[in-house]
C-alpha cells in the first residue's frame, strides 16, 4: 500500500513563492524516482519536476529555473520549492512514483492570483 500526502499549497500573488511537501509511505523510497505533477481545471495532468534516488533532477520547460525539487530519504519526503510564481502555475499539485504511478493522493491546491 502506497500512501502519498501532499501539503503546503495556498494562495499566493504573482511573483511570490511557495513550498510544497509530499510525505511518501513508499517501500525502498531511496531507490525510487519521485515526481511532482499538476493539473489545472480542464487540462491534463502534467509532470513538472522529478528527482531520482541519486538526486538527479529534471524539470518541465514551463517551470525550469523557478521550481526546485528535493528529497529527504530519511524522512521519505519530497519537496517542491516554487519561486516567481505565475498565474499559469495555478493547479492542484500531486506527487507520485515514476515510472510506475501509484494511487494518487488528494493533492494540494496552488492558486496564483493578485
Amino acid at each position: 500500500q502506497v500512501q502519498l500526502v501532499e501539503s503546503g499549497g495556498g494562495l499566493v500573488q504573482p511573483g511570490g513563492s511557495l513550498r510544497l511537501s509530499c510525505a511518501a509511505s513508499v517501500r525502498i523510497f531511496w531507490l525510487m524516482t519521485m515526481g511532482w505533477y499538476r493539473q489545472a481545471p480542464g487540462k491534463q495532468r502534467e509532470l513538472v519536476a522529478s528527482i531520482t534516488g541519486g538526486s538527479s533532477t529534471n524539470y518541465a520547460d514551463s517551470v525550469k529555473g523557478r521550481f526546485t525539487i528535493s528529497r529527504d530519504n530519511a524522512k521519505k519526503m519530497v519537496t517542491l520549492q516554487m519561486v516567481s510564481l505565475k498565474p499559469e502555475d495555478t493547479a492542484v499539485y500531486f506527487c507520485n512514483v515514476l515510472p510506475n504511478i501509484q494511487n494518487w493522493g488528494q493533492g494540494t491546491q496552488v492558486t496564483v492570483s493578485s
